[in-house]
């Protein structure tokens, strides 16, 4: 089978461009007081920070890449006419945004008629920038990185978004495991996998949008990234999956613990 072809270095420069552009503008918000935070009619939390950074990013592509579609959190489907696709989640970790935690990301992928192209996770409040495009490696604000080399569970920390919508066997599938169990969640737990500081990442159930960039971004610091048992997170419309990031050492481990 013939490889995928790489990323062009300058659509993932322009990628991560545009998010930073956008992080920098949700820190306007961060951490106010005043922050008015209302309610989608899933019961998930919105607030203006998310709404404006997504305009941001759909505005910029919009500009520079009129043809290619646009999916978002916040906004309708935007449908091109080229063969790629953008998927942009403004503020992925709003909860921790709106109660002042730094560790809330902004998230962008980008999709070919390959699969996954560039995946971008920018954490504003920290200033980190994790990213990857196909065949061109993965970086952290500039540097390569990638993922651990720890093959035990026991020295491996196995983070999430959070622990309160787990099925009970997979939690304690996990633990008795012997992995450590932590909770640098959301975006951010999935750049420190990346970056080799943590070794697995799970979230049973999320949004498309905030594991999109994952993938190639896995896949580029030598990592694996699946669903829950063990096969290919679907990309193609799919809009609630489950998500397991880690070193790759370590993934059938952790995908035999979370069958319980």
């Amino acid at each position: 089978m013939t490889p995928a072809p790489p990323a062009d270095p300058a659509l993932l420069d322009e990628a991560v461009d545009i998010l930073q552009a956008a992080g920098t503008l949700t820190l306007r918000w961060f951490d106010r007081a005043d922050l008015a935070i209302d309610t989608k009619s899933d019961g998930t939390p919105v607030t203006e920070a998310d709404r404006a950074a997504e305009r941001l990013v759909r505005e910029r592509l919009a500009a520079a890449y009129p043809n290619d579609t646009i999916r978002g959190e916040e906004e309708d489907d935007h449908i091109g006419t080229s063969s790629r696709t953008w998927i942009v989640d403004p503020i992925d970790g709003t909860k921790a945004f709106a109660r002042g935690i730094p560790l809330y990301s902004n998230l962008l992928a980008v999709l070919d008629e390959h699969g996954p192209l560039v995946g971008v996770i920018n954490l504003p409040a920290v200033g980190i920038t994790v990213y990857a495009g196909r065949g061109l490696g993965c970086f952290r604000d500039g540097v390569p990185v990638h993922v651990s080399g720890r093959a035990m569970a026991a020295d491996c920390v196995l983070s999430s978004s959070g622990f309160t919508n787990w099925p009970e066997p997979m939690l304690l599938g996990v633990k008795r495991a012997g992995f450590q169990l932590r909770t640098w969640g959301d975006g951010y737990g999935y750049a420190m996998v990346a970056c080799g500081a943590i070794d697995a990442m799970v979230d049973p159930e999320v949004s498309l949008w905030d594991v999109a960039p994952m993938p190639v971004i896995m896949s580029e610091a030598g990592g694996r990234f699946t669903a829950t048992d063990g096969t290919p997170v679907p990309l193609d419309g799919s809009t609630r999956v489950s998500a397991v990031a880690t070193n790759g050492l370590v993934h059938d481990a952790v995908i035999t613990a979370l069958a319980g």
